[in-house]
């Protein structure tokens, strides 16, 4: 039986359709750890839910009973509507972001749009924070609130170690080593990796584990590191709006999601001279192709470093 089948068949399981549950997942991810405006969700819906129903009516009942020729026949089916060719470069790309999330998660095993020529089209930079604005990020959490070194210390960690926001939440006690100031993560598709804290996010997490965390424990808190008010695991939608209700106290115009903090971490490890291989080891990325947005970013500092002190720039 596939992995799909299996979890969705699970007794007490509140979804029974295997497309349901993956789209489910996937819009999770889109909206609490990329945290997408709600018109961007909107069209990544949109755009995946048409392909559902091309492969439902063509009898693929679970997406991993989707293959490559299935794909290929979508794409032609929107050309031969007379769709724009942007807009059938959206809908691939669209396509490769849902099965690329399948595939992180452990969900399927094959992606059906490997080897669908990439759409020709620019990727755009992910939002990220100067130094200066996530130090005032970091200051951000009111002093006087109950919450404030649980909240500082889910900023600094983010910051700190670039995981997802799943990640974070999923943290044990035990996952912890502050003599050596090391995390052991779990990722996408249960994968194993080790990331550095840093010293300010263990000074933070020594002092909430501390004083805060056992005014939280309630006995419900499975061994998590981040505690509700309840002293139940935190949920995801708790960390977004608290990064969010940060950045707008630090007078930060643009919009900042947990994953905001995960490119600023990128992408100022990259400016510092990391090389990329050792940030994809970190980000967790299992392709390096993934990594590559940043690419950009990196050129970008790159040549604004050559135009400031090269004589002949």
């Amino acid at each position: 039986m596939a992995l799909i089948a299996k979890l969705t068949k699970k007794p007490g399981s509140p979804l029974e359709s295997p497309v349901a549950y993956c789209m489910e997942r996937y819009l999770d991810y889109l909206n609490f750890e990329r945290g997408l405006s709600p018109r961007t969700l909107e069209a990544y819906q949109r755009d995946v839910g048409q392909f559902v129903d091309f492969a439902v009516r063509r009898g693929r009942d679970s997406p991993d009973s989707v293959d490559s020729g299935d794909v290929r026949e979508y794409v032609l089916h929107l050309s031969e509507r007379g769709l724009a060719s942007t807009s059938v470069r959206r809908a691939q790309s669209s396509l490769r972001t849902y099965f690329g999330f399948l595939i992180e998660e452990g969900l399927l095993e094959e992606d059906p749009t490997e080897g669908l020529r990439s759409p020709k089209v620019g990727r755009t930079l992910p939002t990220v924070l100067s130094p200066a604005e996530m130090e005032t990020l970091l200051e951000a959490p009111r002093l006087d609130s109950p919450a404030y070194w649980r909240d500082r210390t889910i900023l600094e960690v983010l910051y700190a170690t670039g995981i997802r926001v799943s990640e974070l939440i999923g943290l044990r006690i035990t996952d912890l080593e502050l003599d050596t100031r090391v995390c052991t993560v779990f990722g996408k598709g249960a994968k194993e990796r080790m990331v550095p804290l840093g010293r300010p996010a263990c000074l933070a997490l020594e002092r909430y584990l501390r004083e805060v965390r056992p005014g939280l424990d309630r006995g419900r808190g499975q061994g998590r590191v981040f505690l509700s008010h309840r002293g139940r695991p935190l949920p995801r939608t708790t960390v977004w709006t608290l990064v969010r209700s940060a950045a707008l106290a630090a007078g930060i115009r643009a919009t900042v999601s947990p994953h905001t903090l995960r490119h600023t971490f990128a992408t100022h490890l990259l400016e510092g001279g990391a090389e990329r291989v050792a940030v994809q080891e970190l980000l967790g990325h299992a392709d390096v192709t993934t990594t590559q947005i940043y690419t950009h970013v990196d050129r970008r500092y790159l040549r604004d470093v050559h135009q400031k002190y090269h004589p002949r720039s």
